[in-house]
């Protein structure tokens, strides 16, 4: 088989359909794209739940009395209750924070929002026992055991809020990928097209070809090498994209989000760590898609 002779059919199958070529490898690139923009996503996601589920804490707030009057948890109350805890199986660890150290903490987090400051008292917030739990599991069981002793308020756990928040998330995840996937459909669609075509404007020298003894394989070869290029290229396109994503807007738009750490900074190592998925998802597809076409609709 002369490898020049198949590579400059699959040249000449570009350049004469090229308006579908652009089109197909467009669309290609659009929904890989999306796709590695999902798997960006699932990767933020895993980093932001491995790092928040380590710092997830079980809070028991005080009741008001407590934490007015007894700001070093030095009563009775408090230090019984803290005792409790500390021998209770999967507490880790127990810190009590004050009235005013609650305060303090609320001004660190929310200093940029000066008109919340201003609304806000150290009596509007009560003293805490933040609990670290070897397994945020347990929570039920600390809860149920603490809720309503005496000097207890409510008992929480921050964990369910950060369940809410990759719940969101997941939702986002998601919804890349359906949109990825119906971008996916129309790329299949155009390849499909484009090889019908390519082989309906050639059909007469593909049938020159296989009268003088050519294998169907050598004659239908380069149409299937024009799907290939086509969603290599499209790859190609859907990582430059995200690269570009990453410094016009992300790193623009998240970088307070970033410095504070919320949410993991996105690098470079991440976009091509999904490169390779991207080259290999295009290429097998479209040759897929080819070779099924050609298999279904050509003849020759």
């Amino acid at each position: 088989m002369r490898a020049s002779f198949v590579f400059g059919e699959v040249v000449t199958g570009l350049r004469r359909n090229v308006t579908m070529t652009v089109a197909m490898i467009l669309t290609t690139a659009i929904s890989l794209g999306l796709l590695g923009g999902g798997l960006l996503v699932v990767r933020t996601i895993d980093r932001m739940q491995e790092d928040y589920y380590q710092r997830v804490e079980t809070v028991v707030y005080l009741s008001a009395d407590v934490s007015a009057n007894d700001p070093g948890c030095t009563s009775s109350t408090c230090s019984a209750l803290r005792g409790q805890l500390e021998s209770t199986s999967g507490v880790q660890s127990v810190i009590f924070e004050s009235r005013q150290a609650a305060y303090a903490r609320f001004q660190r987090i929310f200093q940029g929002q000066p008109e919340l400051l201003q609304l806000a008292r150290p009596e509007a917030l009560p003293a805490s026992l933040r609990v670290q739990l070897s397994d945020p599991a347990r929570f039920p069981s600390i809860a149920k055991a603490f809720t309503g002793k005496p000097g207890v308020d409510r008992v929480t756990d921050q964990g369910e809020y950060l369940r809410q928040l990759f719940r969101a998330l997941n939702g986002l995840r998601n919804a890349t990928f359906v949109i990825a996937l119906i971008q996916a459909l129309a790329a299949l669609l155009l390849i499909s097209n484009t090889i019908q075509l390519s082989a309906f404007t050639r059909r007469t020298e593909v049938g020159v070809m296989r009268l003088t003894g050519a294998s169907r394989w050598y004659t239908q070869l380069p149409f299937l090498l024009e799907a290939v290029v086509a969603g290599v290229v499209g790859a190609v396109l859907a990582v430059a994209g995200l690269v570009i994503g990453k410094v016009a807007f992300v790193d623009r738009v998240l970088a307070g989000v970033f410095e504070a750490a919320i949410v993991p900074r996105l690098g470079y190592g991440d976009i091509f760590s999904v490169a390779p998925i991207l080259l290999l998802v295009g290429a097998a597809v479209a040759a897929l898609t080819g070779y099924l076409t050609l298999r279904l609709y050509v003849r020759n």
